[in-house]
């Protein structure tokens, strides 16, 4: 299983596309390509869970550190990581049983997200 699908499980990958803002216009064509939301997600995450360094962001994701630390201030912004928990915590509620495995992970992983947000600049 490659290190994206471990770090955004499936159902995770969902409940973010729910509330991620749709990517930005690029009138003037041109440019690199985006790097995908799913990659970002995964490189946010890691970085979150791990305690690495945006600058030693491994490079098996594909974004830079930099990249995915503009686009982990984007989705701050927006508001997503607080909706993220939200989603998590109602699905938990309505699901009824323990968390276990891929869903402790998700919530888990949006929790570290979340703190960093919360952290003092």
């Amino acid at each position: 299983m490659e290190i994206v699908e471990r770090l955004v499980p499936d159902r995770l990958w969902e409940l973010f596309q729910q509330v991620a803002p749709a990517a930005p216009a690029r009138p003037q064509g041109g440019g690199r390509r985006r790097y995908g939301d799913r990659e970002a997600l995964a490189a946010i995450v890691f970085v979150a869970t791990s305690g690495c360094t945006w600058r030693h962001l491994p490079p098996v994701f594909g974004p830079s550190g930099p990249t995915a630390h503009r686009r982990f201030a984007e989705w701050s912004r927006a508001r997503v990581w607080a909706e993220l928990q939200r989603l998590l915590r109602d699905e938990l509620a309505a699901d009824g049983r323990a968390a276990g495995g891929e869903q402790a992970w998700s919530r888990y992983a949006v929790d570290a997200v979340a703190a960093r947000v919360a952290e003092p600049k």
